[in-house]
């Protein structure tokens, strides 16, 4: 069986984002890059597949810029066996939106014929959530979005996610597409001596822009503001003043 897994490159979530001046989006300039939370549990996930034998190869793969092959290199270092950097200058957080994400990771798909791909549920970026479920549309295949734990049995796999009425859980056959929910697992740390091997790992390289699809954006942000100051709280002295002023200042008694 084998795995695909995709990455992808975000500003560091302990990274208080800034915006940029022209207030076109968050400023990216000399700014602490990682690999997305939700990503790191995917190739986890992949990577215990491959340890319990289930899978005989992961692959990771990422879009964006050169540095982008830095997060490739994390996926490797957890355990992916080789990576497919999907060559782009344009921006993954605004530019480069979840449709044409999708299409493009569909078109990877194509080519290496996996059993399961696994995605983080979403990007701590846009925190769109939509790249999974239109993947597993191009794709033609099963989905099992917001997954918190799964399990492979042949040709199946079964899948249970949390929702807002309880724990669902949903039976599929392969191929299909999995979104890593932050109950799934806890990742691991790279080694050095793993950091060392990846290095050495092969990762391909694939041009955006000659895979035939329409990466034009579809909706264009206008502008990007901090949000607004809270005004400082107030300290009342019992409880008939607390009432008071809810009931006659914030009006919602």
């Amino acid at each position: 069986m084998r795995v695909l897994v995709a990455v992808k490159r975000v500003v560091d979530y302990a990274v208080k984002v800034r915006i940029a001046p022209d207030k076109s989006g968050a400023a990216l300039d000399n700014v602490k890059m990682s690999m997305n939370p939700f990503c790191e549990i995917a190739v986890e996930e992949a990577v215990r597949m491959k340890e319990a034998k289930l899978a005989t190869e992961v692959i990771a793969v990422t879009i964006g810029p050169a540095k982008a092959q830095e997060t490739l290199r994390t996926a490797l270092a957890m355990g992916a066996d080789r990576g497919i950097h999907i060559a782009t200058d344009m921006r993954t957080d605004q530019e480069l939106q979840p449709l044409a994400v999708a299409k493009l990771l569909a078109e990877v798909a194509k080519e290496e014929q996996p059993d399961i791909v696994i995605l983080g549920k979403q990007s701590i970026d846009s925190d769109a959530a939509q790249t999974g479920p239109m993947l597993a549309h191009y794709m033609g295949c099963s989905q099992g979005n917001f997954a918190a734990s799964v399990a492979v049995d042949g040709g199946n796999l079964t899948v249970e996610r949390e929702t807002d009425a309880g724990v669902e859980t949903l039976s599929m056959p392969l191929p299909a597409v999995l979104t890593a929910d932050l109950r799934l697992n806890e990742p691991r740390y790279a080694t050095l001596p793993n950091i060392m091997k990846a290095k050495k790992k092969k990762i391909d390289a694939k041009d955006a822009a000659d895979m035939g699809v329409d990466l034009a954006p579809r909706h264009t942000i206008i502008e990007v503001n901090d949000p607004p100051t809270r005004a400082a709280g107030i300290t009342v002295d019992d409880v008939d003043s607390l009432v008071d002023k809810l009931k006659n200042e914030a009006g919602v008694l």
